[in-house]
């Protein structure tokens, strides 16, 4: 009788050995489904042979079923292993992901199409009314329709449940046309064509080879980097190009198809239960070549991967915070390695640790210094505040009012940077200094006027803003403290009634379909000023756009963050490079009240090597990343005494060892998240020490209680 070792998506278990019934043929590698308890679940068979040998033939339960879909290759199995072991995670969780939680295991071959019945006896919404005019004769899906139209699944399926739509049968799921890597080959520059040499001989080559393609916004590194993914379909391989945002995807789904004829595969949270179970099977069985995803698409199942783009590889939003706690950019890496692939991180702002392996020789560099097709860099002037400031109860200066005002008589168009979503991030009570706090979080609820409420960005909890002062009960007392960008967008109506006006941010643009109609109404001039977060910062190229404005270039700067000045002078660059990137010269002003900060400095005098030089002479005194590490402990628990007591507890156990430092327990700066008090220990350790093997040998001495959470975050960005 045969035994094999299943590692399932429980990442409470390890691997467990199953018994092979006689009449399955599997091998190493093969996803199958196995039952555990009275439940079955997904799994793969990580190995030929039993981990538990003392157990009886007659103990083990049988597989019940292989997936009809090729084994897991070596490479991915040997991520999954690295990367639990790296960041201390469950190997079950990790391989969830590569699995995308069994979504992907049910063949389903057909989908369900509808089109318009002609029946409007019924009122009209404008929303449906428009849906109905986008799709006219058209036959398509539900989510087919709500991306043509611009508007969300629900106003389709009501259309649906009305029977202005209705059914016109079940098709074969759609499979994309793949994309010609000679469809519309674009006309480089110099510059671009010597990195597109460099990048073609390097997928040529089907060796690891990581690369930083180092180019100022606007110098096209896009169409660069189009040319190695050209070369790799030309050699029948499939690509991976991550984008940290799925805000990104759609306008870039757009360029993909101008250039290559057709559209990729998108994998991202907003695609149907449908979708995600249709292009996992395409990704698996080889049949989608060029695959844009997020973060999680970098654990898919590729069977003939030849190189793996990493997009905005600066960008902090590539490292998850919840669940497995992976940088995207590293693990990305990571996989190109074990693939024996070139990967090219692609970014305007290198963090700083890709510039140390580049400076260390590990990273190839190519760097794009100029705009292409005769752009220029905007000019960045700042306004210091202490001098120039706005008028009472205003957030805008007169000096910015002023490049406001003639930039919309030229009519171009104008960007409002401020990283902070709703309309005030404080509401208070004049009368007693009442501050509404999330009862759930250690935060302060954001005032969202747009939606009448109070908001916690953390945990989510909505509530009404009350008339009276829950602590008073004074009335009318309650105070917007700050400005947040719908209020910014408030102070813009006041000056400019007449200028069309959109607030971009993840509450307005939350899907890829909201994106698109955003991204069409700034390319046909539809909009006048944007007001908008991060969201904005990044791959937008609106011809148009020539005022960026930067309401607070300090907001970024404030706490405690290892990477505050290395984020803010990224987010700024990205910002400022949104302006002037065709013909029309582009202005960036920068509202301050330290003109005088390293960071601004480095911005106005586009000295980016200086300030790189001086952050990593202080990370390197320091002992902090890159020429050190770090690794947090968090303990959390419903009843904080218990969380205290188990974070002390752990805190006395620490391990003797050479070259690590180990601060606290102290609360964490988000010492409450979604009703869990946290404790968090932070660990500092020389470059060269084994930081998993040391936290391992430590957490294995303290099992925490049932009621105890004990999170490890390896390399953290977000020290909440």
């Amino acid at each position: 009788m045969r035994r094999v070792a299943v590692m399932t998506i429980n990442q409470r278990l390890g691997i467990l050995d199953y018994r092979v019934p006689d009449e399955i043929e599997l091998s190493v590698g093969s996803i199958v489904t196995v039952p555990l308890g009275s439940r079955t679940l997904p799994g793969v068979v990580w190995e030929d042979s039993c981990t538990a040998p003392s157990i009886a033939d007659a103990k083990l339960r049988s597989i019940e079923s292989v997936v009809g879909l090729p084994p897991l290759k070596p490479a991915l199995r040997k991520l999954i292993e690295w990367t639990s072991d790296y960041y201390l995670a469950a190997p079950g969780a990790v391989l969830r992901m590569a699995l995308a939680s069994g979504v992907g295991l049910e063949d389903t071959r057909t989908m369900t199409q509808y089109r318009a019945s002609g029946d409007i006896s019924q009122p009209l919404t404008p929303t449906r009314a428009k849906a109905l005019e986008k799709i006219g004769s058209a036959s398509g899906s539900v989510k087919q329709f709500a991306d043509m139209a611009g508007v969300s699944t629900g106003v389709i399926r009501a259309l649906i449940t009305n029977n202005m739509l209705e059914r016109s049968g079940d098709v074969a799921k759609y499979h994309p046309h793949q994309p010609d890597p000679a469809f519309c080959a674009p006309t480089l520059s110099t510059e671009q064509e010597a990195a597109a040499d460099t990048l073609r001989a390097m997928v040529g080559e089907e060796a690891f080879a990581p690369l930083l393609l180092n180019g100022i916004t606007g110098s096209g590194k896009t169409e660069v980097y189009f040319e190695a993914i050209a070369a790799a379909l030309r050699s029948g391989r499939q690509v991976l190009l991550l984008l940290p945002e799925i805000a990104l995807t759609q306008p870039f789904l757009a360029r993909f198809e101008a250039r290559f004829g057709a559209p990729p595969l998108a994998w991202h949270s907003d695609l149907t239960p449908a979708e995600r179970r249709n292009a996992y099977r395409q990704i698996a069985t080889g049949s989608a070549s060029i695959i844009i995803g997020a973060r999680s698409a970098l654990f898919l199942p590729y069977p003939n991967l030849g190189l793996i783009v990493v997009d905005e590889a600066h960008e902090t939003s590539f490292k998850q915070d919840e669940g497995v706690p992976y940088h995207a950019r590293d693990v990305a890496v990571m996989r190109a390695r074990f693939e024996s692939i070139p990967i090219i991180l692609a970014t305007a702002t290198p963090a700083l640790e890709t510039r140390q392996q580049v400076s260390l020789g590990h990273y190839r560099e190519i760097i794009l210094p100029s705009r292409y097709g005769g752009a220029i860099l905007p000019q960045i002037e700042a306004v210091d505040l202490t001098r120039d400031p706005p008028d009472r109860g205003r957030w805008i200066a007169p000096s910015l009012v002023k490049a406001i005002d003639a930039t919309l008589a030229r009519g171009e168009q104008t960007l409002l940077f401020l990283n902070r979503r709703g309309f005030a991030p404080l509401t208070l009570c004049r009368t007693c200094g009442h501050r509404f706090q999330c009862p759930n979080c250690t935060a302060w609820m954001v005032e969202h006027r747009l939606i009448h409420r109070l908001q916690c960005h953390h945990c989510g909890y909505l509530m009404p803003p009350p008339r009276a002062c829950p602590e008073c009960a004074d009335e009318d007392s309650l105070v917007a403290c700050g400005p947040g960008v719908e209020r910014i967008a408030e102070e813009v109506a006041l000056l400019f009634p007449d200028a069309r006006r959109v607030i971009a941010t993840s509450d307005t643009l939350s899907s890829p379909a909201k994106v698109a109609a955003f991204v069409s109404a700034m390319a046909g001039n539809e909009i006048d000023i944007v007001i908008g977060t991060q969201l904005v910062t990044k791959g937008y190229h609106f011809p148009n756009l020539t005022l960026v404005g930067v309401i607070d270039a300090d907001l970024g700067l404030q706490g405690g963050d290892l990477r505050a000045s290395e984020r803010s002078f990224q987010q700024i660059s990205q910002v400022a490079g949104r302006a002037g990137r065709a013909s029309k010269p582009g202005r960036v002003i920068i509202q301050t009240y330290e003109p005088d900060a390293p960071v601004i400095k480095a911005l106005l005098s586009g000295d980016a090597e200086r300030f790189y030089a001086t952050e990593l002479s202080a990370r390197m005194g320091a002992e902090a990343p890159p020429f050190g590490r770090y690794a947090a402990i968090i303990v959390s628990a419903h009843d904080r005494g218990a969380a205290e007591a188990f974070a002390r507890n752990l805190a006395r156990a620490t391990p003797k060892a050479e070259y690590i430092h180990v601060y606290g327990p102290a609360p964490a700066p988000m010492a409450m998240l979604r009703g869990w008090h946290r404790f968090r220990l932070l660990v500092h350790a020389k470059r060269s020490v084994n930081v998993q093997a040391y936290l391992r040998a430590w957490l294995a001495n303290c099992p925490n209680p049932r009621e105890i959470r004990v999170r490890v975050d390896v390399d953290p960005y977000n020290f909440n």
